[in-house]
């Protein structure tokens, strides 16, 4: 992801070059390692980062490598994976990602010859994933450059601040599309700046 040309791009907006020129930005190397991070990201769900770091790492900790390969998880008894913190209902989908994996090969999968809506598509397939959910997959483990989450809390509360926005519901999401729209083809990075900006906000 070209930092340099992106922000040259995305300056043409006001509000995100105010940004951009305020927030300092650390760099980021996606991990590209989709399987291992959807487990994780299912483990983080509606739980804080101090809580879903510890009960993930308890989760992996019953592996032999700490690698929780999917011909494993799907072996592993249900009681187990809830004595490490997680809910029933979490430990399902664990094990759903688990077998779609083997039926798929996630670990191997040519994520690279996939667009962002074949992806999405792709493992939204897995009972327990959604859309959301994937795209933080496209952002932060494929680094995919023009992801827009339109759906996320943060970015919703961000635009509605940052650009005073009335509108709600499905109106809302019409007008950040459209807000949006100039960014491409780097919305992903506007989105960072925008989670960041509303953190350092509060």
């Amino acid at each position: 992801m070209n930092v340099q040309i992106s922000h040259q791009h995305l300056k043409k907006d006001a509000s995100i070059a105010m940004l951009l020129d305020a927030i300092e930005m650390p760099d980021f190397t996606p991990s590209g390692k989709i399987y291992y991070d959807l487990l994780e990201s299912i483990v983080s769900q509606q739980l804080s980062v101090k809580a879903a770091t510890t009960i993930f790492n308890r989760f992996c900790t019953l592996f032999p490598d700490n690698y929780p390969h999917p011909e494993l998880l799907i072996e592993v008894e249900p009681l187990r994976l809830r004595e490490v913190g997680l809910s029933a209902q979490k430990a399902g989908y664990l094990q759903n990602v688990a077998h779609f994996s083997l039926k798929n090969d996630l670990e191997k999968h040519r994520w690279d010859l996939m667009s962002d809506e074949e992806i999405i598509e792709f493992l939204s397939q897995i009972k327990g994933v959604g859309k959301w959910t994937v795209q933080m997959l496209l952002m932060f483990t494929l680094g995919r450059p023009d992801v827009f989450p339109t759906d996320d809390l943060g970015i919703q509360q961000a635009m509605v601040n940052l650009y005073k926005i009335n509108e709600t519901g499905k109106d809302l999401k019409k007008k950040m599309l459209e807000i949006s729209e100039p960014w491409q083809p780097w919305r992903t990075v506007a989105c960072r700046y925008l989670w960041r900006w509303k953190d350092s906000v509060r």
